[in-house]
């Protein structure tokens, strides 16, 4: 029997499973908790805990290294899109980009709906991109800025562009996991989509509000206009705001609205950046280069403005995408040895109705972002395990698939190992965990699809021809 062969059925005992996940809490817990240190040993030493798992159940050290390898080249994409990004931060700033955006959100947008705003402004460019990525590095950053321009806390402003960005993640019809979602489960695309703004529509609305509130109360701590007025003095003084480089931001845009590939098409932003840098803002060419290499630093006199602008570059991205890669270490034993089956078999057996079902669905994406920490994995690997268990229920696919983006992609920005919650930390300079309460979307989406669940409102069933056609096709 070959080795794909062999891991295909093995499932370890429960208990056997969960000593890897157990390793990592606890390693995390001494390690951040105890030292304030980062999660990059503790992913490390649970990845030496899962892979001893796996010799004593028999897994050969090929098998553990070819899941590890298997489980990085899933996100190959993923970091070299970081690493693009972090040039793109630092060009776009040394070229003005960035400065001018935050420039007009002071001139514009008043704290009391700064927080609302930002929300509605990264949901349209979410669903024109289909890129959460490309809007939180984009637009996201500027609104950061903006944001503390204001003096809106930080991670308020992060947690409204993070529900803005993953809104156009999961219902643009341009977006990977949108297409993946219905891919795995068994459904149409446009079904999917349709099928999802039960769920979706309801907690952005609700988080609307939220942010309208929050936005509100927050009004009071916001920076005095005077203040707001030297920030943007300083601005002037230090960059030429000429309206020309929005071309730039609205190329990209662009570009990946029309299906260009995101690598490409953020490259291109780059380079676009460092062209304004030279041609608007004087810039050297040696000057560019070590912009896009280790970031920009800023001198402007202003203290406030100094560390809003003082970010960027590829080196920028570099820890995140070590921790990126630790942690996909870990989940790539973690398959590679049938603990994910495991875990996932043992929520399954407890989901007797409908409502329990969805409950273990949910329970597993977002356990699978945690333990095998990467947006398309919470995605394909309950959806694999799952897919004969919503057909023998007679459930439709579109149920699957839509609770497989409820929890799968919204909860993948809320775990600081996972690709997308390393990203959004990086590119926003605001710590995961001290976003995730603001980050309202991802909150209450999973919540109102277990509860519309459980109330049996809206579920989608098979139709006896549907039954018998996916029976065949079985």
């Amino acid at each position: 029997m070959s080795d794909a062969a062999r891991n295909a059925g093995r499932s370890p005992a429960l208990w056997v499973a969960l000593l890897p996940v157990a390793a990592l809490v606890l390693f995390l817990a001494v390690q951040i908790s105890a030292y304030g240190g980062s999660a990059h040993l503790p992913l490390i030493l649970a990845s030496a805990v899962a892979a001893l798992t796996g010799w004593g159940l028999g897994c050969s050290w090929y098998e553990i290294e070819t899941g590890i390898v298997r489980g990085i080249t899933i996100a190959l994409k993923a970091i070299l899109i970081l690493m693009v990004i972090g040039m793109l931060i630092g060009t776009w700033i040394a070229g003005g980009i960035v400065p001018l955006l935050i420039d007009y959100g002071l001139r514009l947008l008043s704290p009391g709906f700064f927080l609302l705003a930002a929300c509605l402004i990264c949901t349209v460019v979410s669903i024109a991109t289909g890129s959460s990525w490309t809007t939180a590095g984009t637009v996201g950053v500027a609104l950061i800025g903006v944001g503390e321009g204001l003096g809106i806390h930080a991670p308020m402003t992060a947690g409204a562009i993070v529900s803005g960005a993953y809104f156009g993640d999961k219902m643009s019809p341009l977006s990977d996991s949108t297409n993946l979602a219905p891919a795995v489960a068994g459904s149409e695309l446009f079904e999917h989509i349709g099928y999802m703004m039960y769920t979706t529509l309801p907690a952005l609305l609700l988080s609307l509000f939220a942010y309208a509130g929050l936005g509100w109360s927050a009004h009071a701590g916001a920076i005095e206009g005077s203040q707001i007025d030297a920030i943007r003095s300083a601005l002037a003084e230090s960059f030429v705001l000429s309206p020309v480089l929005l071309t730039a931001p609205a190329l990209v845009l662009l570009a990946i609205t029309l299906r260009v590939p995101p690598l490409p098409g953020l490259l291109g932003g780059a380079l676009l950046g460092g062209v304004m840098a030279g041609w608007i803002q004087g810039a050297s060419l040696q000057q560019v280069l070590e912009v896009a290499q280790t970031g920009y630093r800023a001198d402007t006199g202003s203290e406030l403005v100094d560390e809003l602008l003082t970010r960027g570059g590829l080196e920028s991205m570099l820890s995140t995408v070590a921790l990126v890669l630790c942690a996909l270490t870990f989940g790539g034993i973690m398959e590679s040895t049938g603990s994910l089956r495991s875990l996932a078999g043992a929520v399954l057996r407890l989901a007797r109705s409908t409502g329990s079902l969805v409950l273990a669905t949910v329970c597993s994406c977002i356990g699978t972002n945690i333990v095998a920490p990467d947006q398309y994995l919470s995605i394909i690997v309950p959806g694999r395990m799952y897919r004969e268990t919503f057909q023998q229920r007679g459930l439709h696919p579109k149920l699957l698939s839509r609770t497989l983006e409820d929890s799968g992609t919204l909860s993948s920005p809320l775990v600081p190992w996972n690709t997308c919650g390393a990203f959004m930390s990086s590119a926003l300079m605001v710590p995961t965990l001290a976003y995730l309460p603001y980050a309202f979307l991802s909150l209450l989406t999973p919540v109102i699809a277990v509860a519309i669940a459980f109330g049996g409102f809206r579920i989608a069933t098979l139709t006896s021809p549907e039954r018998e056609a996916a029976a065949t096709a079985t």
